[in-house]
């Protein structure tokens, strides 16, 4: 298990979740399950895009979800499209 990423939704979070928190947490992602906290040259991209794509599929899922309790409904508004990097 990850013990260093941390819930990213709230109430867990009180506050929206950044790209920066995102980010740091798909990379905590790819590193445990790789295996490796800095990639050989010959893995770096590969091991960058496995955090791109998981960090475009957690913010999908934080925008996604409804988080229903003590709390009324919370729904992170829509992020904006991130235009492609070249």
């Amino acid at each position: 298990m990850c013990r260093s990423i941390k819930t990213l939704r709230p109430p867990a979070l009180p506050e929206e979740a950044t790209e920066d928190d995102i980010r740091a947490a798909a990379l905590q992602y790819v590193r445990k399950v790789s295996g490796f906290h800095h990639p050989a040259a010959h893995n770096r991209e590969v091991f960058e895009r496995a955090v791109d794509e998981i960090a475009e599929a957690t913010a999908r899922l934080l925008d996604d979800l409804e988080v229903r309790g003590a709390h009324s409904a919370v729904r992170r508004p829509a992020r904006e499209p991130q235009p492609d990097a070249v």
